[in-house]
């Protein structure tokens, strides 16, 4: 059975002099390069985007996304969905392993959000597999009042 993405949960420090926010059980062995995403809109959705031998790791660094993530089997997305929301107020890692693709909608404005992946951005290129956003239904983004 394939790995499926998870969570690498950290935390944050408080003092006198203000706060540290961690993860520390995200290990940095494999990344190759970073890159850092801010959408000019809440409206927008950068969605489904996948490789099949390239790993992601998501950090947001400032503000809130909802990331899902679907596996690619014979070129195409497959359910289950994997929902996450993550939180620059609750610091956590995502994990995205090699054959799954991923999409994002930033929940706040002024999101930044950080990737770290472990090929190069030439391996990218020859991994780059592109889907429809809306290949599940556009209400996958939508936010449930609770």
């Amino acid at each position: 059975m394939s790995e499926e993405p998870k969570l690498i949960l950290g935390g944050v420090a408080y003092d006198d002099r203000g706060s540290v926010s961690f993860v520390n059980d995200f290990d940095f062995q494999g990344i190759k390069r970073f890159y850092q995403v801010e959408n000019i809109s809440k409206d927008v959705v950068r969605a489904f985007h996948g490789h099949l031998h390239e790993g992601k790791f998501v950090y947001v660094a400032k503000g809130s996304v909802k990331v899902i993530c679907a596996k690619i089997e014979n070129e195409k997305l497959v359910k289950p969905l994997f929902e996450f929301v993550l939180n620059s107020r609750k610091p956590s890692v995502l994990k995205i392993p090699k054959g799954f693709a991923n999409g994002f909608k930033v929940l706040e404005e002024n999101t930044s959000i950080i990737f770290f992946s472990i090929s190069s951005l030439e391996e990218s290129k020859n991994d780059d597999i592109r889907f429809a956003w809306n290949i599940f239904g556009k209400e996958i983004w939508e936010i449930k009042n609770r």
